[in-house]
Formats: structure tokens, C-alpha cells, sequence
């Protein structure tokens, strides 16, 4: 290598990585890292997956780390979820034992012995998740001096994935309380996908001035989309088994109920397949994709789990079922591939119902558009705050209220000090906190609620299902929702792993269902995962009805499909929302604003005197009569639209802390998150268009 940039490296360095590593050169992208990283400067670094943005981050640092002799733990690299740091640990430790340092590796599957190890003599470097983290600044075990004093570098991998939610809040809060242990504020490098708003992201994660975007914020152009209709998971497991045969596919679902039926379907039909989802175990999840590293014709199906940049070798294919709902996610799906010379970046949609259909559609225009979806933390995040209040009295033993509230500061700028001091002091009145002495501590209400089991529940911003243990001998085959279970001794068949498994008895206590194998076939009782789509990828799907495909290959029968689609929707344009008069005197409203703004209209129109509201979806507002009247007073009544009691009562129950927050402040939280005012203003400034039923109404 000669290029300019690479001779910043350490000497040492520079060997390494042509002599033992091999490289003939680094990427663009990693060469473009060197000078801003090695400077000390903040940065984001953009890349696809597989595009080299761990090593961009690592080679720099591992320089700074020779030329300025760092000793201790001076690296922390934090991902968002496990796999991922299990996945990077091997290839991190071997290019830091090239010069000598240790990798570390701590999170909750971490056995007790190799965590006591680390904080008698920690590595060089530590990968971790934020919660991890916030287990050891809380903890008396931890010796915070010992760990943290010699923080030089914190790498966060997959920002988007943390920032584009509350966990995005909780990780910058505990980097911030990382800060008052180090020599100096340690660099922030963020490793991300492509997103809308890279300048943002950056301010929001940095915060310094001279911070640098490293990498294309454009998202990549080029790519094979195909896009066709099976009608259903029985079709999508036949065209499976005989499409890309020979190829390395790679299939992703949006449940685990998806995964382990169409999986079942591939097995039937002799398609080498395995399983990857959050709820298999540990050593069932590694022998999956370990095999399929290591083989070439078969398939892995997944959920999201593998959107993220665990490694599952070299891939041909990716495989759709139906559709993700981000742009951004097909992204990371197709940067599985494309890897090899002549292979293109891919993915095929295998659509098994006219809205996955519609959505996929929609990601290919807008993707050949050029969009990709801005990155936005949901704001206000006062239970965020709240939880950061415990864990920041917890971790000093009490605190002044003054200060609390300075940090506090500190770590949410964007908040009004007014709304932190009145969250500080209503915890107090709930005897939450405790003032003695001028210091807060905790008051007896807030040691029984947040308290047990040595306060973990504040090491977790986020409130989890309840799942019980799936057991077959001294085998632990993954979790399943309680819900799946109930009453199910000697009756229930699971899928688990691809297989079927006889429930045989249920451990309520341990929370155990103990199994037996079967020939018979199940289906998983899990709990959905999806979420509301935006109102831009809904907008797409509108367009695609108005104006046909773009940006991607269909098939025979998608054309056939689409084709339909557009004849049921020929009342659609463009800048106006449609009523449809459907059956028995009842309305369509067809907005296309998405999710959360039609939500919000529902709400709006809803009289609390009668039930049910109107129901609403991604793409439409179902009305009755007397509700369709009342359209033209939407406008005049969005801007007075609150949080309906019964919609507030079951989301408070959800949002962890949320006893915790006042009145207006938890208001104002569930608010962010469940309405979209602005989408829906969007809508009511449109016109309005009459159409009569049509055969789909």
C-alpha cells in the first residue's frame, strides 16, 4: 500500500495489516477514516453491510492506541444487541492480539467467572451494549474508577438501530455519565447504515463542532429487485425449493411464527434449511449460522435478527417474504449480497398478500428514488429521564438536587430544565425519592417498585413480554409467549428450530415448558411484531397504485396483480384523500398518510359518547355514517387533540417509569410517540374526493 492516508498508520500497524493480515489495500471508506479518527475527531461513518465500517472504526484506533500508549480499558465498542458482539469478537481480537492488546467481551449470556476476570484485569478493548454498561456503573461490585478511568474511544456499531428509538436516548445518557470517570471526553465514533439525516444523527450522537461524516450519505445505487405474488407461505416454500438452487439464500420473515412455519415447508420439500431468531437459544442460534457459513446450497430463514452485521458468510440471494417496512431495512437486506465480482446486490419479494405486495412495490420507488428514511429520536423521552434520575442516585449513593438535576442537564440538552425539575420533584412527592440531609435517596415506594433483584429492572429502558423456556431433556430449544401455552399440556405442538415438539408439561414457577419431539406440524402462538408504516412509504404505496411498478422487475403474476389493484383504486389521485361510500351506508376515508397520522384522525373524529371509533390502518379510516359527516370538522378540531383516556391509561402501562412522571410530562411522552399531528394536518389541508363503492369495498 502507498496510499498517503495509510502511512498515517503506526508502523506496526501498517505490517500487520499487509503481512499477517494480508491486505493488498483498504477500502475507500476506511482510508477516509484514518486522518479525522487519528486527529481525535467525532465522526459517523456510513457504509452498507459488509462494507468494511468495523474496521474503518478499529485499524485507526488500534493506531492511536500504539502511537499515544494507551493502558487499561481505553476501547469500549457497543452494539445493539448480543449476537453481534459474539460475531465480532473473534475477528476484533485478532487484529488487536497482532499488536499485542485484549478484547474483552461482557453483556447478560457472559458467565459470572469471565465478568469477575474482566474487573480484576480488564482488556484493552471491551465489547458491550449499553445496558451492560449501565449494569456496572450501578453495581457496588464494580470498582468505576478501575474500569473506566482510561477510556480513550467509544465505538457505537449499528447507530441507527439505537437512535431511531428510546434505547438511542438511554445509550447517549450513560456515555455522558461514562465522561466524569475518563481522562478527558472520550472520541465517539458512530458506525452506520445510510440514512436520510446524516448531520443530524452526527449532532445528535457528537455534539462537537469539528465532528466528520465519513462515507457516502447517499444510499447506493444499482441492485436487482424482483417482486412476485405466491399468495401464501405454502407458495413462497415451493418457489423456494426450486428457485436459486445451488445459491446461498438468505430469507428473512417478519415474525417468528413465519420463520419456524415457512422453515417446516422448506424441510418438507428436502431444502437444507436452518433457523435464526431472537427466541432460539444461544447454542441453537450458533450452530445454524455456523453451518450455513460454512455450506452453499441451502437457505437460512430469519427475522430482523440478521439485518444487523452478524456475519453469515458470502450470500447469493435475499429473499423477501413479503416486505420490511423501512427502506432503510432493505438496505441493510440487500447489503447481505453483492459481495463477490459480477454478483449484484439482490433481493426477491415473495409476496403472500396484497399488502406485502403493495409495500414492497412501494420500497422499490422510493429506494429508486433515492430515499432513504431520516433517523429521528422520539422526543420528548422524560421516562428516559426518569430512569436515568434512579440510576444516577443509585450509582452515588445520593445526590444533591441541584446537582441531580445539573446532570441531568447535561445529559438531555434538548429538555426544558422546568420539566426536569418537576420530574425530580414529583418523584419526590411519590416518595420514588427521598430528601434527607440535602441528598436524595430512595424513598421506600421507589425501593419496592424499581429495586428488586439489586435494581436490574433500571440496568432495561424497556419493558419486555414475559416468554417461558422451552426444554427437551437437558436441552434449551428457545423461549415461547406464555400465551402460547396456557392449558396446553399433552396438546399443543410448537415449532421451534424448524421442528415440532409435543407440549408435554408446563414449570409455571421456572417458567419451563418441557417438550418431547413430534412428526406432527404447529404453528407458534408468537406475539406480532409489526409496527406502523410512515407516511412516506404509504404515500408510495398509493403512488404505485396510481401509476404502476417502478424501480424493480415483476413478475407474470405480479403484473396480472397490480394490474387488478389499479382497477379497484381507479378513483385515486394524486394530491387529494378519497371518501368511499362503502356497504350499508359506511365510509372508506383513503388517506395513504400512514400509521400514526391516520391514527390521530381516528381519534379526532371519534365521539367518546359512542363506541366503537372508527378503525384505522397504514392506509385508510374506516367511518360510520354520522362519523364521515363530521370530516370537514377535522381541521377545526386537530390542533385541541389529546390523548384519548382509554388509548393513555393502556399505554402508560406499557411505558416503563411511567409512575415516575407527572400528569403533563407522561402526556406529552405518549403523545410523541402515538400521534402524528403534523401527517395528519397534511391530510385535512388536502381536498377531499367522492368516489362510490368499488368491488374491494
Amino acid at each position: 500500500m502507498t496510499d498517503s492516508a495509510f502511512d498515517l498508520l503506526h508502523p506496526a500497524l501498517q505490517y500487520h495489516v499487509v503481512n499477517s493480515l494480508g491486505w493488498s489495500s483498504l477500502r475507500p471508506t476506511q482510508l477516509h477514516a484514518i486522518e479525522p479518527i487519528l486527529g481525535r475527531r467525532d465522526c459517523l461513518i456510513l457504509a452498507p453491510t459488509a462494507g468494511g465500517k468495523t474496521e474503518a472504526a478499529f485499524v485507526p484506533v488500534l493506531s492511536r492506541m500504539l502511537t499515544e500508549d494507551w493502558r487499561g480499558l481505553s476501547v469500549l465498542y457497543v452494539c445493539p444487541i448480543k449476537a453481534l458482539l459474539n460475531n465480532l469478537e473473534p475477528r476484533l481480537s485478532r487484529y488487536a492480539e497482532l499488536t499485542g492488546r485484549r478484547v474483552g467481551i461482557w453483556h447478560g449470556d457472559v458467565n459470572a467467572s469471565r465478568k469477575e476476570q474482566i474487573r480484576r484485569d480488564p482488556p484493552d478493548v471491551l465489547l458491550t451494549t449499553p445496558e451492560s454498561i449501565e449494569g456496572l456503573l450501578i453495581s457496588r461490585r464494580s470498582d468505576r474508577e478501575m474500569l473506566f478511568s482510561q477510556v480513550q474511544t467509544i465505538i457505537v456499531d449499528e447507530l441507527h438501530a439505537f437512535a431511531g428509538d428510546d434505547r438511542g436516548w438511554h445509550l447517549r445518557a450513560v456515555l455522558k455519565r461514562l465522561e466524569r470517570f475518563a481522562p478527558q471526553r472520550p472520541q465517539r465514533l458512530g458506525l452506520s447504515a445510510t440514512v436520510g439525516n446524516p448531520s443530524d444523527l452526527l449532532r445528535w450522537f457528537s455534539g462537537q463542532p469539528d465532528s466528520a461524516i465519513v462515507g457516502d450519505p447517499v444510499p447506493p445505487k444499482g441492485g436487482e429487485l424482483v417482486v412476485d405474488c405466491v399468495g401464501s407461505l405454502e407458495g413462497a416454500a415451493t418457489v423456494l425449493a426450486r428457485l436459486y438452487r445451488g445459491d446461498k439464500r438468505l430469507v428473512f420473515c417478519d415474525s417468528r411464527s413465519k420463520v419456524e412455519t415457512l422453515a417446516g415447508l422448506l424441510r418438507q420439500q428436502d431444502v437444507q434449511t436452518f433457523v435464526s431468531h431472537s427466541s432460539l437459544s444461544l447454542s441453537e442460534r450458533k450452530a445454524a449460522e455456523t453451518a450455513f457459513a460454512e455450506d452453499r446450497n441451502c437457505v437460512i430463514v430469519a427475522t430482523s435478527t440478521l439485518e444487523l452485521g452478524v456475519d453469515v458468510g458470502d450470500l447469493d440471494r435475499v429473499i423477501q417474504i413479503d416486505a420490511p417496512g423501512t427502506v432503510s431495512s432493505l438496505l441493510q437486506r440487500m447489503g447481505r449480497t453483492g459481495r463477490r465480482p459480477g454478483m449484484p446486490r439482490n433481493c426477491t419479494f415473495l409476496a403472500t398478500n396484497d399488502e406485502g405486495f403493495l409495500v414492497a412495490l412501494a420500497l422499490c420507488r422510493l429506494l429508486a428514488d433515492g430515499y432513504t428514511e431520516p433517523i429521528e429520536p422520539p422526543m420528548p423521552p422524560w421516562h428516559i429521564v426518569a430512569q436515568q434520575a434512579m440510576a444516577i442516585v443509585l450509582e452515588r449513593q445520593g445526590v444533591g438536587r441541584s446537582e441531580l438535576i445539573d446532570l441531568l442537564m447535561g445529559e438531555f440538552p434538548e429538555l426544558a430544565r422546568d420539566g426536569i425539575v418537576e420530574l425530580v420533584d414529583y418523584a419526590t412527592t411519590q416518595d420514588i425519592f427521598t430528601a434527607q440531609d440535602g441528598l436524595i435517596g430512595f424513598g421506600i415506594f421507589g425501593e419496592k417498585e424499581f429495586g428488586g433483584r439489586n435494581f436490574l429492572e433500571l440496568v432495561s429502558s424497556f419493558t419486555t413480554p414475559p416468554v417461558v423456556a422451552v426444554r427437551y431433556g437437558a436441552s434449551e430449544l428457545g423461549f415461547v409467549d406464555p400465551v402460547s401455552v396456557l392449558g396446553a399440556e399433552g396438546a399443543s405442538i410448537l415449532s421451534l428450530g424448524g421442528r415440532s415438539w409435543r407440549v408435554q408439561s408446563i414449570d409455571w414457577p421456572r417458567r419451563v415448558v418441557w417438550v418431547e419431539p413430534t412428526s406432527d406440524q404447529g404453528k407458534s402462538s408468537w406475539l406480532g411484531s409489526s409496527r406502523a408504516l410512515s407516511s412516506r412509504v404509504s404515500g408510495a404505496v398509493k403512488m404505485s397504485l396510481i401509476d404502476g411498478p417502478t424501480g424493480c422487475q415483476v413478475s407474470k403474476r405480479a403484473s396480472e396483480r397490480i394490474a387488478a389493484l389499479r382497477e379497484q383504486f381507479d378513483f385515486l389521485a394524486e394530491d387529494a384523500t378519497t371518501l368511499e361510500k362503502g356497504p350499508n351506508n359506511s365510509f372508506v376515508w383513503w388517506t395513504f398518510a400512514g400509521g400514526a397520522a391516520n391514527a390521530t384522525l381516528a381519534a379526532t373524529l371519534h365521539d367518546t359518547g359512542k363506541q366503537p371509533g372508527p378503525r384505522s390502518d397504514d392506509w385508510a379510516i374506516y367511518l360510520r355514517p354520522t362519523e364521515a359527516i363530521d370530516l370537514r370538522h377535522v381541521c377545526g378540531a386537530l390542533p385541541a387533540t389529546k390523548l384519548p383516556e382509554s388509548m393513555k391509561k393502556s399505554f402508560a402501562e406499557q411505558l416503563k417509569f411511567s409512575a415516575c412522571l407527572p400528569e403533563d410530562l407522561l402526556e406529552r411522552t405518549l403523545a410523541a410517540r402515538l400521534i402524528d399531528m403534523p401527517g395528519a394536518e397534511v391530510v385535512v389541508a388536502q381536498r377531499l374526493i367522492h368516489a362510490s363503492a368499488s368491488p374491494h369495498g
